[in-house]
């Protein structure tokens, strides 16, 4: 199994959810834990550069992908259904393509692949975000412009959670970018298992990036609106989306 902190909520068919960046693992899906209650074990990892966050000692890893998506693909043991936000999406798609026989869905949410599509709204995006990375400037900067190139003020969340996520900018600053990499996308346009894409309907470049990555992958594209990036937060929205998929295969793969 990997070496990676997991917390596991109920029990039944298993449900693995990778978190994005700037998060742990409990603490992106806590708004996810009322699943528990309906038959699914929800497997629950904090990735390898977040691993030591709020132990006080500090992010020195830079996070992956790559790396991650193997760990990922350990955890799915003889069959899941997969879950992945943000850059957790990206690892679910490495996840995936790694161990496909195991995956009995596939949701990513918000994923920054932004070499998905040519909408200039998303190309604008990808371009803010390397001139950020480029930028030498503090964490706490770093992270408030971060936020607002992908739709979240600074100033509208609590000021102990700043300090928080500040502590986490380093995994992000030294991150394996998406557009560093190909993705295998292509390899899981025939793939067995149905996919679903979800979009906050909060920024015009996740919305092409969404829309066209459900195009090429033959998945379903659904909107969770009323949370920004952060869909999963609009917990009842999004849990009804992973219930009706997670249901639709309660026999196994499609």
């Amino acid at each position: 199994m990997p070496a990676v902190p997991v917390q596991t909520w109920g029990s039944g068919a298993r449900a693995v959810l990778v978190h994005g960046s700037l998060a742990t693992g409990p603490l992106e899906w806590d708004a996810q834990r009322p699943l528990a209650e309906e038959g699914y074990q929800l497997v629950v990892p904090t990735r390898r550069a977040y691993a030591t966050a709020g132990s006080g000692h500090p992010l020195d890893l830079g996070e992956d992908f790559l790396a991650d998506g193997q760990d990922i693909a350990g955890l799915l043991g003889d069959g899941a259904h997969l879950v992945g936000h943000s850059y957790g999406a990206l690892v679910a798609l490495v996840a995936a393509h790694e161990r496909p026989e195991a995956v009995h869905s596939l949701v990513l949410a918000e994923p920054p692949l932004f070499d998905a599509t040519d909408h200039p709204a998303a190309a604008a995006l990808q371009e803010g975000l390397v001139q950020l990375l480029a930028r030498p400037v503090g964490d706490r900067e770093f992270l408030t412009d971060f936020l607002r190139l992908v739709g979240t003020d600074a100033a509208d969340l609590p000021s102990e959670l700043v300090e928080e996520l500040s502590a986490m900018t380093p995994a992000l600053r030294g991150a394996r970018q998406p557009w560093e990499t190909p993705l295998p996308t292509a390899e899981l346009v025939a793939a067995d298992f149905p996919t679903v894409v979800v979009s906050g309907a909060h920024h015009p470049g996740f919305t092409a990036v969404c829309e066209a990555l459900a195009e090429l992958l033959g998945a379903q594209h659904q909107v969770v609106a009323g949370a920004g990036h952060e869909v999963q937060l609009a917990a009842e929205a999004f849990n009804a989306v992973l219930l009706r998929l997670w249901r639709s295969t309660e026999d196994g793969p499609t």
